[in-house]
């Protein structure tokens, strides 16, 4: 007599696949997904060796290439966010650095949105201009500056929606299109929204790329990265051979904590998200603040495209506060419950000062293009009661 039939995770409803995918027992039969903590694989002869070097038979060869735990990550982020390649790396600005620099060379080009995290603009306008790369930033809002920008043939366009710290919105079906009459494969940083909220493959992204240090670990414990996509040709010829050569893989420890934390990654998200709304609200009507800008609120300039892209508002928010770097400094050392912390996308809430931290190495010309005052905070909403985050921020804004 047989026994029950297993379910095919690709069946699955999301939610059901954050926990199912990617699961690969080992003849042990153990419930939990185990670590394989090596760096090398052994094999039965000379001859086997040879064939899996040729690629002509498929195992584990060196864990810079492959491992058994980072490949169920791999596995079951690509489930969720329904992909057909999945690529972990040691950071989310390993991936980063892995989807563009893997694909250009010398001569080329890339047109980005200006509003990206700190390091992200480092690598487009600093680090690709190195190798000989053409850079040309625009206002990722303005479909205009996309337009005018991709008139001549371009490699790759690189965006982030909601931005990084002013929670932009970007049309993602617009910007492809335009990418792609380019020639360029459009790559987006969905670290702000996740998976759980905006698909960009569904919208005509041809990467998406993770920091998987954030929502997806959720509890602040680990680095990691992922890079996504459906072009094979991308993965054969231009981002296997930048992995294996370079280095920045995934520790199998780290794959395995990130394993964890996609279990309950739908969850918490929806939760944050709910808890966001309510205090965006209360900031919103407290007369310290000067502006809120959240995604999920009417008063978002791109209110009604965000909630077209994604499934809510989202976990982060933007406020500024009355009476500048001062009173800003003042508000977050009066919090009480609120961590100050430049991570985000936490189980724990936590606020830091964009001016002085992410973005600190931008002009004070290049922050009031972007709206990156003295007084704007950062704000990542976690999972405490919101009654609780709301008094913590009441308080600390009575003071500021």
């Amino acid at each position: 007599m047989s026994g029950p039939q297993k379910s095919d995770a690709s069946t699955l409803r999301p939610a059901s696949r954050l926990v199912r995918s990617g699961t690969e027992r080992s003849p042990f039969m153990e419930t939990n997904e185990a670590i394989y903590l090596t760096s090398g694989y052994v094999y039965e002869s000379a001859e086997e060796a040879e064939l899996a070097f040729k690629g002509e038979k498929k195992r584990f060869i060196y864990s810079r290439y492959a491992n058994p735990t980072v490949r169920m990550f791999e596995d079951r982020l690509r489930a969720y966010e329904g992909a057909e390649i999945c690529v972990g790396t040691s950071s989310g600005m390993a991936a980063v650095f892995a989807a563009l620099t893997s694909q250009v060379k010398a001569g080329d080009r890339v047109v980005a949105s200006r509003a990206l995290f700190g390091s992200c603009l480092y690598i487009v306008q600093d680090q690709l201009p190195k190798f000989g790369v053409e850079t040309v930033l625009v206002d990722g809002c303005d479909l205009d500056q996309w337009r005018d920008a991709l008139q001549k043939p371009t490699v790759a366009t690189f965006l982030e929606t909601p931005s990084n710290p002013m929670l932009d919105i970007i049309d993602l079906a617009a910007v492809a299109e335009l990418s792609h009459k380019a020639g360029a494969r459009m790559i987006v940083d969905n670290v702000f929204a996740t998976p759980v909220l905006q698909r960009p493959l569904d919208h005509g992204a041809d990467i998406v790329m993770y920091s998987a240090t954030k929502h997806i670990d959720g509890q602040g414990r680990t680095l990691g990265g992922a890079i996504l996509t459906n072009d094979q040709a991308f993965l054969d010829d231009h981002l296997t051979p930048f992995m294996r050569h370079t280095g920045p893989a995934l520790s199998p420890f780290n794959a395995w904590v990130l394993l964890k934390g996609m279990e309950t990654l739908d969850l918490r998200v929806r939760k944050m998200c709910e808890n966001a709304m309510m205090v965006a609200a209360a900031l919103e009507s407290n007369s310290a603040v000067n502006r809120v800008w959240y995604p999920g609120l009417s008063s978002h300039p791109q209110h009604d495209l965000a909630m077209r892209q994604m499934d809510a508002g989202g976990t982060m928010i933007a406020f500024d506060v009355k009476g500048g770097r001062e009173a800003a400094f003042r508000m977050l050392n009066a919090l009480g419950m609120i961590d100050i912390s430049n991570n985000l996308g936490d189980a724990k809430s936590l606020v830091t000062h964009p001016s002085t931290t992410t973005h600190q190495r931008l002009t004070a010309k290049e922050k009031a293009h972007l709206g990156i005052t003295e007084g704007l905070i950062r704000l990542s909403v976690g999972l405490e009661d919101p009654a609780d985050l709301i008094d913590d921020l009441t308080q600390a804004l009575s003071l500021s």
